[in-house]
């Protein structure tokens, strides 16, 4: 019997990381929000690793920050690890990772969701969603509760349909033995969304007191804490060790001879796994030359003595898991909590979607994180912040924020899922950036927070700290730029101590600044007058300074794809009335309806000759409209 019990603006279906991020997004920008958990004990569950960040992941979540998410700030107030990766490497590949108290930042984001104002928050499982027309009008819960709602946000990670597989086992179920949403796959079907089926898994977890650390190589965070969060200012904690260890011949011997019972090798499961993160079992298949695979032993949390085993992936049965975890070094009296699955699940064609992440058939439906084909806590939250700003946006009627792939990652992560479409589940990498350099995890705020302010997620006090800063690195690049150095013979010497060349001519601290030998330290001695600023003032100034050629170049570039970009296509184009497209194009153009030449560029079948005849269409309509 189904009954009537509320009115909302927006109905968040799912409350994991895209979730939690879109219904703070919505509640913060003035909206009447519901939110629904299958388990109110499970928002922003860590089912697989408990960990934050690293390459691509890390600068989506310093955009989350930029833009007023919530995820950064939640992950410096519970990790228990930090460490920057890449260091000797350029900036545009450095990235924050965190090792995360998992039960902490659960706790942290529902007490956020649970204090929010205008958000509330049920533990129910949503069953249909109910349609009006074009446009959703509201949600029905397995009790029969009728929640009418004018955008709804789906978020169902991994919950559609789930079956967890380990070995011959199978069964019905969510991530960490929670309940799956069986019923709204239907729903969803009967709307005309088309869906897929991919899979993910878990490595086992171990006792803490059944591991000998003595045998592995210990991973320290770092001594100074670099936040996630702009907001979080200067963080000192102890932190917890990470320890590392190997496979060997052994452990590869054990899972090749039990690759009959492997599920991935008997057909037992049919979706796609993801090709960067995948089992230990695909590793030996695929890497038979490899004579060992690296396995960390990471932390669940401070409270707990369960080990997340990071590289020992896998669905193999339990016996199997057993004996391959006690032939890696240091884990030979491993004792194992829970077993290593295979989790499979229903996902959306994401191509069904705008770059807002509104479903092209259905006013007012948007769907963010896993359910859209992708993997990751990062790529989820990144996802549901930009689902629930454009939710809002819309019920605003206002103009919807659409980050480009020069604009940010995220830009990148939508733009790659809504025109290109999944084969499996998608993970960003900084490889999938042209414009990285732009992009990096360090400058995300002076990218975005002036949109994050503009929306109403940032606040008028940290965006007035915002302007200082980016005050303070623009007028330290111009003082550098101001202040020369004459070639005398006591300078020359200085430069030759340390390490390199002697001025023929006066030269400008910043001109210095960019030889390789030198850095803004070594330069204090020319320049004894000058602040002491913060670390991350002098970073910024350091990387405009050093790659200006380099970041002036990607500008150029990105002032060329914008112009694409901002060329329109309009939405009422019969593309059967474009002559001169081949027929493979014109079946996409009509399938995927790109919003601007650049998108169109972009979809798989359409090549350059299809973009010119798609121009010159457009630069007739236009001249025919302007002439009536």
């Amino acid at each position: 019997m189904e009954y009537k019990v509320g009115k909302y603006d927006v109905a968040v279906v799912g409350l994991g990381h895209a979730g939690c991020e879109a219904a703070l997004a919505t509640a913060r920008m003035g909206l009447k929000t519901v939110a629904f958990a299958i388990n109110l004990d499970s928002i922003a569950l860590m089912a697989c690793n408990p960990s934050i960040g690293g390459p691509g992941k890390g600068n989506l979540v310093r955009e989350i920050d930029a833009l007023g998410g919530q995820m950064a700030i939640n992950t410096d107030k519970t990790f228990i690890q930090v460490r920057m990766l890449n260091t000797k490497k350029g900036p545009a590949v450095r990235a924050l990772r965190a090792q995360l108290d998992k039960r902490a930042y659960s706790a942290a984001m529902k007490y956020t969701v649970e204090s929010q104002e205008n958000l509330d928050i049920v533990q129910e499982e949503v069953v249909k969603i109910l349609v009006e027309g074009e446009r959703v009008r509201g949600v029905v819960t397995k009790t029969g509760g009728i929640y009418e709602a004018n955008a709804i946000i789906l978020t169902t990670g991994v919950y559609l349909r789930g079956r967890i597989v380990i070995g011959d086992l199978s069964y019905s179920s969510g991530p960490s033995g929670l309940f799956p949403a069986n019923e709204l796959s239907k729903s969803l079907e009967e709307l005309g969304l088309e869906l897929g089926r991919f899979k993910t898994g878990t490595p086992p977890r171990i006792h803490k007191d059944s591991v000998d650390f003595s045998k592995m190589i210990m991973q320290p965070g770092d001594e100074i804490i670099i936040p996630f969060s702009y907001s979080s200012g200067k963080i000192q904690r102890e932190q917890v060790p990470c320890w590392l260890t190997y496979t060997n011949e052994i452990t590869h011997k054990i899972i090749s001879d039990n690759l009959y019972r492997a599920p991935l090798y008997t057909g037992e499961i049919k979706g796609t796994g993801p090709r960067y993160c995948p089992s230990i079992e695909v590793k030996i298949v695929n890497f038979k030359d490899k004579m060992s695979h690296q396995i960390f032993i990471e932390p669940e949390g401070l409270n707990t003595k369960e080990m997340y085993v990071q590289g020992l992936s896998t669905s193999l049965p339990a016996d199997v898991q057993i004996e391959m975890t006690h032939s890696v070094k240091g884990l030979e009296n491993a004792k194992i909590m829970r077993f290593g699955y295979a989790i499979e699940y229903d996902y959306v064609n994401p191509t069904q979607l705008k770059p807002t992440l509104e479903t092209k058939s259905i006013s007012g439906l948007f769907l963010a994180g896993q359910i859209n084909g992708t993997s990751g806590y990062e790529e989820a939250a990144a996802q549901g912040l930009i689902a629930g700003i454009n939710a809002a946006l819309k019920l605003k009627e206002k103009e919807p924020l659409i980050l480009s792939r020069s604009d940010a990652y995220i830009g990148v992560l939508i733009d790659d899922l809504v025109t290109k479409g999944v084969t499996e589940p998608y993970r960003i990498l900084t490889s999938r950036a042209e414009y990285r350099l732009l992009l990096r995890q360090d400058n995300a705020d002076l990218r975005l927070t002036e949109i994050g302010h503009s929306i109403g997620l940032v606040s008028d006090e940290r965006y007035k700290k915002f302007i200082e800063r980016k005050n303070q690195i623009d007028e330290e690049i111009k003082r550098l730029r101001s202040i020369k150095i004459t070639p005398t013979e006591k300078t020359n010497e200085i430069l030759n101590e340390l390490g390199t060349s002697s001025l023929n001519s006066p030269t400008t601290l910043e001109e210095l600044l960019k030889r390789p030998e030198l850095n803004y330290e070594k330069l204090k001695i020319f320049d004894q007058e000058r602040k002491e600023l913060p670390a991350d003032i002098v970073e910024e100034v350091e990387i405009s300074t050093i790659y200006e050629g380099y970041i002036r170049r990607q500008m150029a570039q990105a002032a060329q794809f914008k112009k694409m970009e901002n060329k329109k296509i309009p939405e009422d184009i019969d593309y059967d009335e474009v002559y001169g497209l081949s027929f493979e194009a014109r079946e996409k153009l009509k399938k995927f309806r790109p919003i601007s030449i650049g998108q169109a560029s972009r979809i798989p079948g359409v090549n350059p000759a299809d973009i010119n005849v798609l121009l010159i269409h457009l630069e007739t309509r236009k001249r025919k409209n302007i002439n009536g």
